[in-house]
């Protein structure tokens, strides 16, 4: 089944102070199955959290069509989860209680909230940290909980905007490990947005490579290897060195092979 689709979308803004229309991507086609993981890659600007953003229904493309489940996006789409680069946890709740907000808006009732974010924090190696604030918590700790908080809702779809790029390298390959084993265990599907080409190539089932803006794909790549459910053992793939390689030879051309197609 396709989770996600994009349909020939482009999305264009108004310039404040030209008022003129300028694309920030074009002729987007792509589609994920379900439980698959497709990480999108590109050079700064090129329009990967825009397409997001579209994905979330945050935007509406100006060109074409965005579908999740079957069904057209016209508005915010609930079966789809964000995360961010920033965790976004608001201060004044503690953890479990930021985790469990989805739920509350959702009208899950209180018992139910409680034992998904317990187990949830569990899985995200925070369990005791439940009556903990975020000012108390380190960074990567405070990703983790983001991470949980985004899970508790049961998303049909994840969508993730570089949301382990603040932290340090340490700390990030962990956070990889406990994404890539949630996501394989509840056969989740996502679509990542990253700068870190191992990254990438770590997470994912197929790479999504995209040109200057205004952006389009430019390229696909089946990542054939085993270890998904494991990051860490799959950066020990020598296959890994050889794919790092095509990409970076990509994103130096984009430009040129988008003006190919």
């Amino acid at each position: 089944m396709i989770e996600i689709e994009f349909r020939k979308v482009g999305k264009s803004f108004v310039d404040r102070q030209t008022a003129q229309a300028r694309a920030a991507v074009t002729n987007v086609n792509l589609s994920i199955k379900s439980g698959e993981v497709v990480s999108i890659i590109g050079p700064s600007g090129c329009g990967k959290s825009t397409l997001l953003n579209m994905g979330a229904g945050l935007y509406l493309p100006t060109e074409g069509e965005v579908f999740v489940g079957g069904e057209r996006v016209t508005k915010p789409v609930r079966k789809v989860a964000f995360m961010l680069q920033k965790d976004l946890l608001m201060p004044w709740r503690n953890i479990r209680a930021n985790v469990t907000l989805g739920l509350e808006i959702d009208g899950i009732r209180e018992a139910e909230r409680r034992r998904i974010a317990d187990e949830l924090l569990a899985k995200c190696h925070l369990k005791g940290f439940e009556e903990h604030y975020p000012y108390q918590l380190s960074g990567g700790m405070r990703q983790r909980a983001a991470l949980a908080r985004t899970l508790a809702v049961d998303p049909q779809v994840l969508l993730l905007d570089e949301p382990f790029s603040a932290l340090d390298a340490q700390t990030k390959m962990v956070l990889q490990q406990d994404l890539a084993k949630m996501l394989y265990e509840k056969k989740k599907t996502a679509l990542f947005i990253t700068h870190d080409l191992v990254e990438a190539i770590a997470l994912s089932d197929r790479l999504l490579v995209m040109s200057e803006r205004p952006g389009t794909i430019v390229e696909e790549i089946v990542v054939d290897l085993p270890f998904r459910d494991n990051p860490l053992e799959r950066r020990k793939l020598p296959e890994i060195g050889p794919l790092q390689g095509r990409l970076m030879e990509l994103l130096k051309v984009g430009k040129e092979t988008a003006e190919l197609h």
